[in-house]
């Protein structure tokens, strides 16, 4: 009973989590960066000679904390945090972006959840880096192509998100140890 609370405690702060990061990247899009465009996004280094929008940063977090919101409080409330963060995304993004905005987010977190969901079994690091990639590659190709019509910034929403998944591996395989020394188990 003790552990299923815990469990269900840390679920949930990884749900306030994840919905925080969808205002939370669209702020920083036009507030956090080395470059700030007129009109446009602030950018920011993501690799020798790339830039990204800097709310690309918390979308590759998004990702993470989706699958950890399904670990912890299982595939109902994974699929509810992803039908909940897409009307958030569409409310928060500026009317010419709504459209765009709304299906990269479903797009990309419902690849995360099809492709986490069979391999969260087979290892918990594996699921979460490969679901992750999955899911920033989907956002950044149809947020890209129904925004702007062009892939021009491709490779910098890619490494940038990528780089947030990257650093939560550590965490996540904490995670994981931790969770099989304490017997923590998914819900069923």
């Amino acid at each position: 009973m003790l552990l299923e609370r815990r469990r269900d405690a840390e679920g949930f702060a990884f749900l306030v989590a994840y919905i925080a990061c969808i205002p939370l990247a669209n702020w920083m899009i036009g507030n956090v960066g080395t470059v700030c465009v007129p009109q446009g996004p602030c950018l920011v280094p993501v690799a020798p000679g790339l830039m990204a929008p800097s709310g690309v940063l918390l979308v590759g977090l998004a990702l993470v904390l989706r699958d950890l919101v399904q670990r912890r409080l299982g595939i109902g409330y994974a699929l509810g945090a992803i039908a909940a963060g897409a009307a958030l995304s569409g409310i928060l993004a500026p009317l010419p972006l709504v459209v765009a905005s709304t299906a990269a987010f479903l797009l990309s977190e419902l690849a995360d959840f099809a492709v986490y969901t069979p391999l969260q079994k087979r290892g918990l690091v594996l699921a979460v880096l490969s679901s992750s990639t999955v899911g920033l590659i989907a956002d950044s190709i149809v947020f890209l192509g129904l925004a702007f019509g062009s892939f021009e910034f491709l490779a910098g929403q890619i490494v940038g998100k990528a780089w947030m998944v990257l650093l939560t591996l550590p965490a996540i395989d904490w995670l994981r140890r931790r969770d099989r020394r304490l017997g923590l188990v998914p819900p069923t």
